[in-house]
């Protein structure tokens, strides 16, 4: 395991919701690398941590794709690979296409003044940071953005579905920074036409944008030189 650097727990959270965060946050910067053991004794000893939230954060983790469980072997971090990259790309867009579809039709003027908000709000930072890094809030206002795109789909499910694969996804993009940061794109130009496809109510269009956005995303992660089909660790 990794030398784990502990994120600070947001006050009044209960301790098994502060660990789900902290563990969440080290899976997704991958400082708990894909494929690696999560010993119960070494994150109980780092974190201070007892074994009932710390099994309940892990099978949580376990239901956004993040933590894999083996039986009698106990928990990993989920393994990478571009099948399993290509596949969460292809529902996202599917998924947002659909939800995007469906916020089209029930979306009011509140709903379009939410939608410019946030893509004013993400234009306004710039996407790497000082450190040469994603800037994490750029980041926090992309997520918002494609957020408010869906916002009035009123399928709940379907939101809870997208959620779950936009972790997965992040953790691509943060393991793959470094290539996904300097590849030539216009991140301004896909955002503003997705934008204004949307605020122009064609849902087929949208629909187009949104697929290709995301799977432009994987085209440069898989171009990169990243190791996305480690081999499995030994225990």
């Amino acid at each position: 395991m990794q030398e784990i650097v502990q994120s600070q727990p947001e006050p009044g959270k209960t301790r098994t919701a502060e660990i789900l965060d902290v563990l969440r946050d080290e899976i997704l910067e991958a400082r708990l690398v894909p494929g690696e053991k999560l010993r119960f004794d070494e994150l109980r000893e780092t974190y201070d941590i007892g074994i009932s939230p710390l099994r309940e954060a892990l099978m949580h983790l376990a239901s956004e794709g993040l933590v894999t469980t083996e039986q009698r072997k106990g928990y990993r971090v989920a393994p990478v690979s571009g099948t399993d990259l290509r596949e969460i790309a292809f529902l996202r867009g599917e998924f947002d296409a659909m939800a995007i579809r469906h916020s089209i039709a029930n979306g009011d003027e509140l709903w379009e003044g939410r939608v410019l908000a946030a893509f004013h709000a993400m234009q306004r930072r710039k996407k790497i940071g000082p450190d040469g890094d994603v800037d994490r809030e750029w980041e926090r206002h992309h997520i918002r953005f494609h957020s408010e795109l869906v916002s009035e789909c009123r399928m709940p499910k379907l939101l809870s579905f997208r959620t779950i694969l936009d972790l997965q996804a992040q953790r691509y993009r943060r393991i793959a920074a470094a290539h996904y940061l300097n590849a030539p794109r216009d991140d301004v130009i896909e955002h503003m036409e997705l934008r204004d496809a949307v605020l122009n109510r064609d849902a087929d269009l949208a629909g187009q944008l949104v697929r290709a956005h995301y799977s432009r995303t994987v085209d440069i992660i898989l171009a990169g030189e990243i190791a996305v089909d480690p081999a499995d660790p030994a225990d």
